[in-house]
């Protein structure tokens, strides 16, 4: 079955054989391209950035606006992406996960 969904800014078509495979894929679709606003100023002016450092790949979302940025992890299976939420020891990042570098503190907030 084919199904058109408007996610965010985009509008998006898959297939899926199942009522469970729909589910997981709008689940992903909407876990990563949900995101219509700045988690810091508000702002819907973002754009999407692939960086490359050393051979890696790094996705992020980023408002125009504020300079925040919203990173993506890639998941070892499948390879598709998540919103990092979480800091390193696990506790739950502010702004939705939105984070802004402080040139003054050295920073990122």
């Amino acid at each position: 079955m084919e199904v058109t969904k408007k996610v965010g800014s985009l509008t998006i078509t898959f297939e899926g054989e199942t009522q469970k495979d729909i589910v997981k894929q709008l689940s992903s679709l909407e876990e990563v391209f949900g995101e219509s606003a700045c988690g810091k100023c508000g702002s819907e002016n973002l754009r999407w950035v692939v960086r490359e450092n050393d051979g890696n790949e790094y996705y992020e979302l980023r408002c125009l606006d504020c300079g925040a940025k919203l990173s993506f992890g890639v998941n070892k299976k499948g390879g598709g992406l998540f919103p990092k939420r979480k800091d390193g020891e696990g506790n739950w990042l502010p702004d939705k996960g939105w984070t802004k570098w402080n040139n003054k503190t050295k920073q990122v907030e």
